[in-house]
């Protein structure tokens, strides 16, 4: 469950990090903490599960690398193999189960076109399946804030 404390500090650094050189005491000295509290607590959030990911997001593009979101489809007896084997490459930002024909779907992140080929090239050679790499053409900007503290609904 996440405690009072941990959803107001969750709230205050959504889309709002200080940009400054320590952003972490920034925000500490809001709450009357230490910077070691903010740490510690973004750390158990995320040993925990709670939080999945925290860090910023980027247009890898513009420095010449390439995000491609990819779907396999996998028969359900190899699927805890083929899982592992995708996750095993360090180009694969999140893989995640659909209820498709192509029930495997994932990101593949690398610093360049390149090494996003040969990833999927390695991907399809140590499984024997087909990728299907699904780049992307354009880019839009939806921000989700879901409330965490001010009790206001998030959706219909």
């Amino acid at each position: 469950m996440l405690s009072p404390d941990d959803a107001r500090l969750l709230e205050r650094l959504h889309g709002d990090l200080p940009l400054t050189e320590r952003p972490f005491a920034d925000v500490a000295a809001e709450f009357g903490w230490t910077e070691d509290d903010v740490i510690a607590r973004l750390s158990a959030l995320l040993e925990s599960g709670m939080l999945t990911r925290f860090g910023p997001l980027f247009q890898i593009e513009r420095a010449g690398g390439l995000f491609v979101l990819a779907a396999m489809a996998v028969p359900e007896e190899r699927y805890e193999e083929v899982t592992g084997k995708v996750n095993a490459l360090s180009e694969i930002a999140h893989n995640y189960r659909r209820d498709h024909a192509l029930n495997m779907w994932f990101v593949l992140g690398t610093e360049t076109p390149a090494q996003c080929a040969a990833a999927i090239a390695r991907i399809e050679t140590e499984t024997g399946l087909n990728v299907l790499a699904f780049p992307k053409e354009r880019e839009f900007f939806v921000e989700l804030k879901l409330p965490l503290t001010s009790g206001a609904t998030h959706g219909a």
